[in-house]
């Protein structure tokens, strides 16, 4: 008896297991496809489920759904749960049919997420780490805040905030723009608060070198994906992003941003009012503010 040949795994099998699939789609069998549409609106879902279970909840056999992940390049279900959790750790949106707030269920799981990144957050800022940041902060003689990517809008965010506290605060890099002509006239006594959430750009860490170098304080804001390049900066703030969305949540950044800016301004109240107050009357002068 002739022992029929294994399935032929995609040419090349490479990247997410959406892409994978929808290479080999063409090649599978009516079942294949079956499990490999399923697979397509569970993504998320996979890190949880084993083969024996996808296989109940899409109607196929056990073996089909095995012979579907060898074709794809996968030894095994193991394989691909560490694919799928690899991939969410660095924070790849991997959705799953439904968003997670179409249910009260979904809501809760949420909100429970979100309280679990804050109260990690405030836990990790109780050492004295907030105070450092914020002394720094209100001591420089210049703050230049970076960010890329995802990281971008809460640095631009932190920015806006810390300019109503204090002078001398710019953003970088601007849009169309290079770091360098930033960093070239930083020196001591300044800070650079580097704000890199996961999916960083591929130098980021030559990027922090490059900040350490100017002789500048470096203050990292990151998430647990960044832990490794805490110790090249100064001071190191770390942010939960997780949650059962497709998408990671930037809620702890954005308490943080708050919770910064906030105590700076209560550092030197005086100071701060009587800029806030200059800066509303330029905003009456200019009509620029709606309520001011």
């Amino acid at each position: 008896m002739t022992t029929p040949p294994a399935p032929a795994a995609v040419p090349a099998a490479v990247g997410g297991i959406e892409h994978r699939i929808e290479a080999a789609m063409p090649q599978l069998t009516p079942q294949e496809q079956r499990i490999a549409e399923f697979i397509l609106d569970h993504v998320s879902e996979l890190a949880v489920y084993n083969s024996s279970e996808l296989a109940a909840m899409s109607g196929v056999s056990k073996a089909t759904v095995s012979r579907l992940y060898r074709r794809l390049g996968f030894a095994n279900s193991q394989e691909v749960r560490e694919h799928v959790l690899a991939r969410r750790s660095a924070g790849t949106p991997l959705g799953a049919a439904g968003a997670p707030a179409a249910s009260p269920e979904g809501v809760a799981a949420l909100l429970a997420s979100e309280r679990e990144n804050l109260s990690r957050l405030l836990d990790a800022l109780a050492g004295g780490t907030l105070h450092a940041v914020v002394t720094a902060l209100v001591e420089a003689r210049e703050v230049l805040v970076v960010g890329y990517r995802n990281s971008y809008p809460v640095a631009l965010h932190l920015r806006e905030q810390l300019v109503q506290c204090r002078g001398r605060v710019r953003i970088a890099p601007q849009p169309g723009q290079s770091l360098g002509e930033d960093l070239a006239d930083l020196g001591e006594g300044d800070v650079v608060v580097l704000v890199g959430f996961r999916r960083r750009p591929a130098r980021f860490a030559e990027i922090l070198d490059a900040v350490v170098a100017t002789g500048a304080r470096c203050i990292l804001i990151t998430d647990p994906s960044g832990r490794a390049l805490a110790a090249r900066a100064d001071l190191a703030i770390e942010c939960p992003l997780e949650s059962p969305a497709a998408f990671d949540s930037y809620a702890s950044a954005m308490s943080l941003v708050s919770l910064v800016a906030s105590a700076v301004l209560g550092a030197d109240i005086r100071r701060g009012r009587s800029r806030i107050a200059g800066i509303d009357a330029t905003y009456r002068g200019l009509a620029e503010i709606e309520g001011v």
